[in-house]
């Protein structure tokens, strides 16, 4: 687990955002910075999200190269949305990925809020390994590990996947 010292300054639960739809171009601002990480061909960058549904907010998966480039784990699947979703530039001088397992938030972290079930039960992002790939996705408490959506089904992994966390 990383150990280095935390800072003790709050930090926004979810982070500035950039809101997007299907319709909405990528920006190619500097403020979208590299991304987390890339694509089963190792070259096309995948960023992370979070998708507005009606009653809720999943953290996503954001592929710029896929129609629609926003992708959730849900209902066993990985599901296309088409509607609003905001990208969350991933800053490694603010934020860090936190290897956890089985749902649990890492002792002093602050793990960065990517939205809520249809309770309010929040929801985290995550980064899980689906044979070798590294793909966003969420996690929670409840959820007892990470959820990601990758080639059109929805994974589950308990174990020594990663939480985003403020540094």
């Amino acid at each position: 687990m990383y150990s280095e010292k935390k800072s003790s300054e709050p930090k926004p639960p979810s982070g500035y955002r950039i809101a997007l739809d299907a319709s909405s171009p990528f920006p190619t601002s500097r403020k979208v910075m590299e991304p987390p990480c890339l694509d089963a061909d190792r070259l096309s960058p995948v960023y992370i999200g979070s998708a507005i549904f009606e009653n809720c907010v999943h953290p996503c998966k954001i592929a710029p190269y896929l129609t629609p480039a926003c992708r959730v784990p849900y209902g066993g699947v990985e599901l296309e949305h088409f509607g609003r979703y905001d990208l969350l530039p991933f800053d490694p001088a603010t934020m860090i990925w936190v290897t956890t397992s089985r749902g649990r938030i890492p002792y002093g972290f602050n793990p960065i809020q990517g939205g809520y079930e249809e309770n309010g039960t929040p929801l985290y992002h995550a980064l899980g390994d689906v044979n070798g790939v590294k793909v966003p996705g969420k996690t929670g408490t409840h959820l007892g590990g990470c959820n990601v959506a990758f080639n059109g089904g929805e994974h589950v992994i308990t174990r020594n996947y990663e939480i985003l966390c403020w540094r």
